[in-house]
């Protein structure tokens, strides 16, 4: 597949290149006679080898037998254009990876060539991202425009049974009126939450335990038969967030997992952990350090009906439930440049938030 030509400038004996240090695909460039002479951090994580073991390395003895690669380089130079080879096996020491790669050739001093390299499943990780991030735009569409829409009619219904109901003196037909002007303000809540995500965050110093102590006693305050036990990497630093936003999201997470634990009659437990996440990708961006905070339970597990929609608004696996709380943890999360990872079986579910940990993040 050929592309355009890729130019890259860097100075003479630069043995830096920040514009690749943050990628989260795997960079070697390499020499016109076909030595490595630059590996991105994502390429030592890939091949499991350290900048220094890879610097020097002739291509050959590096990647071993693997006609397709050396095709594509091969064309990259004879047009200088670049080239995609899809499929392709490469032999890393007893490693065997299954990668894609694309040659492009560059104006260096030192390299000649550039190969990027993605594990096909990390592309499929990435096209599921793209489709969740689309998907979670229509849903907040959706919310928005169904909020408005109940939103006014509300106040009209509400309204209309406080008149009603100052007409009305018999104690029977009054209690008529309570339910409707309470059924008001409850759909008036709820539409107050489908509209709240929108709002973007507002970034300040931000330390995560203090939230998760907030929430563990907030849900124990609710579910006193739950066990809330935590386990903190207390080295971690504070961070650049939205402290409001940040709560909410991990009391809906939170709040979920308890109310899954009602029904269960021994030692119902959820457990709160945070540890440093190294070499993360978030939303296309590698980060070296992130924020791994996980909330356990050990209940009955995630429905299979609802397990492709979790995050879907409406849905929820609880009767009488809104099914906005992963929704909206999932938006403020997302604003957060995070994601949220879960698995499921029966007895155990955890939902892992992933943060960038950054400073002097603007405003909005």
């Amino acid at each position: 597949m050929a592309r355009q030509p890729f130019h890259l400038s860097v100075e003479q004996d630069s043995v830096d290149y920040p514009g690749l240090e943050l990628l989260a695909t795997a960079v070697v460039l390499l020499s016109d006679d076909l030595q490595v002479r630059y590996a991105n951090p994502a390429a030592e994580n890939l091949f499991e080898l350290s900048r220094r073991q890879l610097s020097g390395q002739a291509a050959l003895q590096l990647f071993g037998d693997a006609p397709p690669l050396f095709q594509a380089i091969a064309r990259a130079l004879a047009s200088g254009a670049s080239y995609t080879e899809q499929e392709l096996e490469l032999a890393i020491g007893k490693t065997r990876l299954h990668l894609s790669c694309t040659v492009s050739v560059i104006d260096t001093p030192t390299a000649t060539l550039l190969l990027e390299f993605r594990h096909i499943d990390q592309q499929l990780k990435i096209a599921r991202e793209e489709r969740i991030l689309e998907q979670q735009q229509a849903n907040r569409d959706l919310i928005r425009g169904l909020a408005h829409e109940i939103k006014n009619p509300l106040g009209g219904i509400r309204g209309a049974a406080q008149l009603l109901e100052r007409e009305l003196d018999r104690r029977p037909l009054i209690e008529y009126t309570q339910v409707i002007i309470g059924e008001a303000d409850r759909l008036q809540s709820l539409v107050d939450r489908m509209l709240t995500p929108h709002r973007l965050p507002k970034y300040r110093r931000t330390n995560i335990h203090e939230i998760l102590a907030r929430v563990g006693s907030v849900v124990h305050a609710e579910f006193p038969r739950i066990a809330i036990v935590s386990d903190f990497d207390i080295s971690l630093p504070e961070f650049d967030a939205d402290p409001e936003q940040l709560t909410q999201a991990v009391f809906n997470i939170t709040r979920n997992a308890a109310q899954a634990l009602e029904g269960v009659a021994d030692n119902p437990t959820i457990r709160l952990t945070t540890r440093v996440a190294r070499s993360v990708t978030l939303a296309k961006r590698r980060h070296r350090l992130a924020l791994a905070l996980s909330v356990e339970d050990n209940g009955p597990g995630i429905p299979e009906t609802i397990r492709d929609r979790i995050f879907f608004p409406l849905v929820s696996g609880r009767e009488g439930g809104s099914g906005l709380g992963l929704t909206i943890a999932q938006t403020f999360i997302t604003q957060h440049n995070g994601a949220i990872d879960w698995e499921s079986v029966p007895g155990h579910t955890v939902f892992t938030i992933l943060l960038p940990l950054e400073f002097n993040r603007s405003n909005a």
